[in-house]
């Protein structure tokens, strides 16, 4: 290849590609940021409605009990009515021990109901504590949304600008030589040129030929023989 491209040059192409791979990852990690939170908010709903339900489950459990505990005072006082008019001594134990019995589990239904009761204020307390945690995860997603929107515009900006300083770059570039230049920046993007400190490609850290150093001198296009990247002389 007869051309010949000056490693100044080469580093102002290798420096513009390398701010546009970077500008361009900024970019496009932006939405994933906001996808990220979204997923998290998403997450803090999910959990936020799980304690709802928890709450009214257990809410609905304790008026259950607290039917029981009525629907046993019933018979309760039915049965203690139905005493007086007892025929004979056996109706009339039987009469009391189905009243003890009905007292009995009364009573623990009374304590499965207090502890029901105690565990509503828990429960409410739970759905508190989500209904802050989901606010501040709300409230972050819309932070980071208008901050990628934000530098979503001045990064688009100056991604114009680095490209079309690009191309004012390219156009120099000696015909002969832009296919194979094209062809590693498009296979490799920012990592298809690198420089060749001390005769060591500091793409793949492979020592070049003495022939290679002497071209890169001659500022010849020199591509490294182990990884395929343009190579340059540092400044």
């Amino acid at each position: 290849m007869s051309s010949t491209v000056s490693a100044a040059a080469l580093r102002e192409l290798h420096r513009l590609h390398s701010q546009l791979s970077d500008l361009r990852g900024r970019l496009d990690r932006g939405p994933k940021q906001v996808a990220a939170h979204k997923g998290s908010v998403a997450q803090l709903e999910a959990a936020l409605q799980a304690a709802k339900n928890h709450a009214q489950e257990t809410r609905k459990a304790a008026d259950r009990k607290q039917l029981d505990v009525k629907a046993q005072e019933d018979k309760i006082a039915n049965w203690e009515n139905q005493l007086n008019t007892a025929k004979s001594n056996k109706e009339f134990q039987t009469f009391q021990e189905q009243i003890a019995a009905a007292r009995m589990a009364a009573s623990v239904l009374e304590d499965e109901t207090l502890e029901l009761l105690g565990r509503i204020d828990e429960t409410a307390a739970e759905v508190g504590r989500h209904e802050e945690r989901l606010a501040a995860g709300q409230a972050e997603l819309k932070k980071v949304a208008a901050n990628v929107a934000a530098n979503a515009t001045t990064l688009e900006a100056e991604v114009a600008r680095l490209e079309a300083d690009l191309a004012v770059a390219e156009k120099a570039l000696p015909g002969d030589f832009k296919l194979d230049y094209q062809r590693v920046v498009a296979a490799k993007g920012a990592d298809g040129l690198a420089p060749c400190e001390d005769g060591v490609c500091e793409g793949c850290g492979q020592s070049t030929t003495l022939q290679m150093q002497s071209d890169l001198k001659a500022s010849k296009p020199v591509f490294c023989k182990s990884c395929g990247v343009l190579l340059y002389l540092p400044e």
